[in-house]
């Protein structure tokens, strides 16, 4: 057997998340000629993860190149709240949402009738569901819940902060959402007894 062809019998391919292994036949190249099984080839299907699992492993590999790209590097075991208000931080220059600031006319005001040069932040809630995600990621890979930087006091005022200045920029008040109790089941009327 050429050496091109061996290579190519021999090696493992991964295409979309399947794993392909094909071993070289034996009879090939046989001084007898007589051919025996073509190879075996093993194929494992993917295991289809949900949009949040896929969002969530996007949004922790971010991260993790976020504490790479940290002068100085971090390990994740050095990680602390305020490096995750760093992070935070970082991705307001990504931001889509236009965030009034107390110097703008349109401060307050829901639809703004003109442009301004107001800056573009992250959204109040893409940060709380990031967070909220990157707490699971983070317990998921090992970390543990007292320890995680995610569910720092320091992050969860700062995501009320923002939480409390966008809706002023906006002049929506964020209320609590108060849980519907489902009604008492009704009193069953006493029957009298059958005779």
């Amino acid at each position: 057997m050429d050496p091109i062809t061996q290579e190519m019998s021999s090696r493992s391919t991964e295409i979309n998340s399947f794993t392909i292994t094909t071993t070289p036949p034996t009879a090939i190249g046989s001084p007898s000629g007589s051919s025996s099984a073509a190879g075996a080839t093993t194929v494992s299907s993917p295991t289809t993860l949900s949009r949040y699992e896929n969002q969530k492993r996007r949004d922790w590999n971010t991260f993790g190149q976020y504490l790479r790209n940290h002068r100085p590097p971090l390990s994740l075991s050095r990680c602390s709240g305020a490096h995750v208000l760093e992070f935070l931080r970082y991705l307001d220059q990504f931001g889509k949402t236009k965030v009034h600031t107390q110097l703008c006319p349109f401060f307050g005001q829901p639809n703004p009738p003109a442009p301004c040069p107001c800056p573009l932040r992250q959204a109040w809630g893409s940060l709380d569901a990031l967070i909220g995600r990157l707490r699971a990621a983070y317990e998921e890979n090992g970390g543990k819940p007292e320890a995680n930087p995610f569910g720092a006091r320091a992050v969860r005022l700062y995501l009320r902060e923002v939480r409390d200045s966008q809706a002023k920029a906006r002049g929506i008040s964020y209320e609590k959402k108060k849980r519907k109790r489902p009604p008492p089941p009704p009193q069953a009327a006493a029957l009298p007894p059958p005779s």
